[in-house]
């Protein structure tokens, strides 16, 4: 079976008809609540919050939110944002409590920074990694996306984002895509090995602790300690030294600057001359 996300961009894939289909299937609906709930236990909210709904389609997910019940930390308050005209216009009709901006998550999250409390998405982010035109690369909407994301979340804040990947190298693009963002990140799965797997990618923010978010879950894969590791290296390099000037300029060309040419008296200290 065919994914959607590799026959058209979601914009031009969900249109009218898929919209419809997908809001009214009694079906969809049940897996789209179990999800939004599983990813409410995993956020831990215990007081009413401002969330971020990242690709809230319809609103069905966003319903749930508004539904939260005072004794589980309800009701939470939730903005959406969503690539298809089609999919608003359909939870305009459906008249669903949350505000919603039609938006490419893979251009970035356009809200101040620490505006939100937590976030969730549910089957939204692999379609980050495929590329519409040649132009365009995966690697560089999901920094742009997790980027955005990270500034948007306030500090010991969290995110839950449901996923479908193509298969291992597209989850590790996608965790490694949120670690270099500065996450803490972590991987759950619940149902492995069956048909009925659900991906879900846990993060958290600054003073958030992601062992504690999923600590005495079944299959979970902590991945946040790879940022410390790389970030320590960095730390042992010397401000000044060749392997630092030379990462730097690697840095600035990948940002498509013109930087000055390497020679052997790249990063050589000069004598002091009296």
């Amino acid at each position: 079976m065919s994914r959607p996300e590799d026959s058209l961009p979601p914009d031009l894939f969900y249109n009218d008809t898929e919209s419809r289909k997908y809001t009214t299937s009694s079906r969809i609906k049940n897996i789209q609540a179990s999800m939004t709930h599983r990813a409410l236990e995993l956020l831990d909210l215990t007081f009413p919050s401002l969330i971020l709904d990242v690709g809230c389609g319809s609103g069905l997910s966003g319903e749930i939110l508004s539904d939260v019940p005072p004794d589980e930390g309800g009701p939470h308050v939730w903005v959406g944002m969503d690539i298809s005209s089609s999919m608003l216009a359909q939870a305009l009709d459906r008249d669903v409590e949350g505000d919603m901006l039609l938006a490419d998550i893979g251009q970035g999250v356009p809200f101040r920074a620490g505006s939100f409390d937590a976030a969730i998405s549910i089957s939204a982010i692999q379609w980050l990694c495929n590329a519409e035109s040649s132009d365009v690369s995966p690697d560089g909407r999901l920094k742009r996306f997790f980027d955005g994301l990270y500034a948007s979340l306030r500090r010991g804040g969290r995110a839950v984002c449901q996923f479908y990947p193509k298969n291992s190298q597209q989850r590790s693009m996608i965790s490694n895509a949120a670690i270099k963002a500065g996450f803490g990140a972590g991987i759950l799965e619940d149902d492995p090995d069956t048909k009925s797997l659900k991906v879900y990618l846990v993060l958290t923010v600054g003073g958030g602790d992601i062992t504690g978010t999923v600590g005495g879950l079944a299959d979970v894969d902590v991945q946040g300690a790879r940022r410390k590791e790389r970030k320590r290296g960095v730390e042992r390099e010397k401000k000044g030294s060749k392997a630092w000037i030379m990462r730097k300029k690697g840095q600035m060309e990948a940002k498509g600057k013109v930087v000055k040419a390497t020679s052997k008296y790249t990063g050589r200290k000069r004598k002091i001359a009296f």
